[in-house]
């Protein structure tokens, strides 16, 4: 930030931590497939690089091997990649911050949980969040947890709302009208 509390941009253009965004760190990455590979399994299941280079999730370490047979390319390419991370300052930054969150979207079967997938016509579009878990909310039904899926990461973002109680009709209905809604699906 400059004085004026203006935020100010990196040399590298990174600029302060959580501006970077997904095209930029796969930018960084543009000569190689694999490592883009690497990348993206990384920040779609959260895992973490420590300081010796390990990839993690809290404090569990995952086998470079488990990554590389994931993503289908040699184990050598992980070693790569995450030797780049910890060479380059906004990339440690981010991988050594990353975390994963548990989804009850799969166990919602099992803990009787009702799941509503709202597919959006224009993610970038504000307060799709608010209109959905307020129609939620209106109604007086427990929200247990909401994900949303970021619009860098995949072509058809969604937000799943995940609640205690089977959602009515009528709810159903009203938020099908919503005006940034392209499609529902309920679980």
């Amino acid at each position: 930030m400059s004085e004026d509390g203006e935020r100010v941009a990196d040399r590298d253009g990174g600029g302060v931590p959580g501006e970077a965004t997904f095209d930029a760190i796969m930018e960084k990455f543009a000569d190689s497939p694999s490592q883009q590979a690497v990348i993206r399994l990384l920040l779609e299941r959260g895992f973490s690089v420590n300081d010796d280079g390990r990839v993690v999730s809290g404090g569990i370490e995952i086998p470079n091997t488990g990554i590389a047979r994931e993503v289908d390319i040699d184990r050598r390419v992980v070693d790569a990649t995450t030797d780049a991370i910890l060479a380059d300052d906004q990339l440690r930054r981010i991988f050594q911050n990353i975390s994963a969150i548990p989804s009850l979207m799969d166990l919602a079967p099992v803990l009787d949980l009702t799941v509503l997938t709202v597919a959006v016509r224009d993610a970038d579009e504000s307060g799709i969040v608010a209109a959905v878990t307020g129609a939620i909310a209106d109604r007086d039904i427990s929200i247990r947890q909401t994900i949303t899926e970021d619009p860098e990461f995949t072509d058809e973002p969604k937000l799943y709302v995940i609640t205690g109680d089977p959602l009515p009709g009528e709810l159903i209905n009203e938020v099908r009208e919503m005006p940034f809604v392209h499609k529902i699906e309920l679980q």
